[in-house]
């Protein structure tokens, strides 16, 4: 039956929800061990994205999306594992990542981590940061992760935990962000504006292990690299 990762009855705790979607993941035993991590957690799969969880043989919870990329031996193969398949039209309006996302809120996670939603097509990309406002709007932290960053909202005050020498770049999500004040930064501010149009805000560097990232108003995307120094071929 593969991995099954244990989770606690629903209303005894906050629980993480991990959503799997189908963008590119090259390093299995990174995905394996971050989710592993997350334990206890519940597992939720956008349409293809259930094959990264067949490869490293972990039995979702639940898979969502119109499944014009999953194939059906696979989610027949999923069902008799116990994963729930819920269909969905392709003539809609939401994604399948933006489906499987607003399940995990359904179920009222105290955070959720997104798994495979980065890379390949740039609008997949651009649409999966939009939605993690319907995430931000809810009062749940969320973040896109990759095996080099990790991607979130902010509309008041954040704390990034890292190291020395990793790069942070700060965009504004809304037409200006005010306010902005970062503190363990090389290059800090104090009620600074950031607006669309000048992107003055790439490639800041922690100072320590930790940033401290606050602002008044609007809504800021911050995007945090793990490693230092060293990116994807083509950045």
């Amino acid at each position: 039956m593969g991995m099954a990762l244990s989770c606690p009855e629903e209303g005894v705790m906050k629980e993480k929800a991990v959503l799997v979607c189908g963008g590119e993941i090259r390093d299995y035993s990174w995905l394996r061990t971050r989710i592993a991590a997350l334990d206890p957690c519940r597992i939720i799969c956008a349409d293809v994205g259930a094959c990264h969880c067949l490869n490293i043989d972990v039995s979702p919870e639940v898979v969502i999306g119109d499944f014009d990329s999953l194939n059906p031996s696979l989610a027949e193969s999923l069902a008799r594992r116990g994963t729930r398949i819920s269909g969905y039209p392709p003539e809609k309006d939401q994604t399948d990542t933006q489906l499987a996302l607003e399940y995990a809120l359904s179920l009222e996670p105290e955070e959720i981590r997104i798994f495979g939603a980065l890379g390949g097509r740039i609008d997949h990309t651009l649409a999966n940061m939009s939605i993690l406002k319907i995430a931000l709007d809810q009062g749940v932290p969320a973040r896109l992760i990759d095996e080099w960053s990790e991607i979130l909202l902010t509309r008041d005050r954040c704390v990034l935990e890292g190291e020395e020498g990793q790069t942070v770049s700060l965009f504004p999500f809304t037409t200006s962000v005010t306010g902005l004040t970062l503190q363990g930064f090389a290059y800090p501010l104090e009620n600074d504006v950031m607006e669309v149009g000048r992107p003055y805000g790439i490639s800041n560097v922690l100072t320590g292990k930790q940033g401290v990232i606050s602002l008044s108003d609007g809504i800021l995307l911050v995007i945090h690299y793990y490693r230092k120094g060293h990116f994807p071929q083509g950045a």
